[in-house]
């Protein structure tokens, strides 16, 4: 690692207009491929939670390895999913994002919404983030010939870059809703990356405007975190134990019910909870 990159890495974690100040390398930019040892890990992922229905569409690569997944939820349990190497019928380029694969085709177009960015310490590296909820949105699901029109900001982005240390372990929930007194919201909050007491990603929308959160705890079982209850419709899962790759890895899609950080008390909440831990 070049010395200056040390130098910067020393003044993290950092957060908001202060990252882009530290001179590291970070998207959109080029990202050198390798810190020492450790290859660059990189991700997008977009959420949409409402009532009718929630999804995911990501894309991920460690290394030069792609991976592509998808995933529809209904409140009676149903879930639909794929992941796939390579393309796999997912598209994610910009602001849209589309799926076409065996009866399931998905279209989000995103709007506009307050990212924000966070840079952390990784052993001797640097991670980076940024997050965007509550993002207004418009596009349509059809599952197996039932189709599902998406409107609103309901909305959920996650752009995540960096050199991971080899066994990384963390607790996540994301979503959006309203609160009591009409506003919309939408929240960020883990444990385990970017969970510094301060200048960390925890992050609490409310009507468009973000504030960081404090430190949260999450229940064993993921049906809490801090003030929050989590009522779940239906899980992504993968365990994956290969000889230097192992992923433990689950996220429920479900419903929020209780009070966020800041006493903003939900009227309603739709999202997920997650808990992962790799070796990669």
């Amino acid at each position: 690692m070049r010395r200056d990159t040390l130098q910067h890495v020393a003044d993290l974690p950092a957060r908001g207009a202060s990252v882009r100040r530290l001179g590291l390398s970070l998207p959109p930019g080029r990202m050198p491929a390798r810190q020492g040892w450790r290859p660059l890990k990189r991700w997008r992922y977009v959420g949409v939670f409402t009532p009718r229905l929630m999804l995911c569409v990501g894309e991920a690569r460690v290394g030069p390895i792609p991976q592509r997944w998808w995933a529809v939820a209904l409140p009676d349990g149903t879930l639909r999913e794929r992941t796939t190497i390579g393309r796999g019928g997912v598209e994610m380029a910009g602001s849209g994002v589309r799926v076409a694969a065996g009866g399931v085709s998905i279209r989000v177009d995103l709007g506009d919404g307050d990212g924000v960015e966070t840079a952390s310490p990784a052993g001797g590296s640097y991670i980076w983030t940024r997050k965007q909820a509550a993002v207004p949105c418009s596009g349509e699901v059809t599952l197996d010939g039932v189709r599902y029109e998406i409107a609103g900001e309901c909305a959920f982005v996650d752009e995540s870059a960096g050199y991971h240390e080899r066994h990384t372990s963390w607790r996540w929930s994301a979503g959006v809703g309203l609160a009591q007194g009409g506003e919309p919201v939408g929240w960020n909050l883990v444990t385990g990356l970017h969970d510094a007491p301060r200048c960390s990603e925890r992050t609490i929308w409310l009507d468009g405007e973000p504030r960081e959160a404090p430190p949260v705890d999450f229940a064993a079982d993921l049906s809490a975190v801090g003030g929050l209850r989590f009522t779940e419709w239906a899980a992504r899962e993968n365990h994956t134990h290969l000889l230097v790759f192992r992923s433990d890895y689950r996220q429920p899609f479900g419903t929020f019910s209780g009070e966020l950080p800041g006493a903003i008390r939900l009227a309603e909440g739709y999202g997920v909870m997650e808990e992962h831990d790799v070796w990669w």
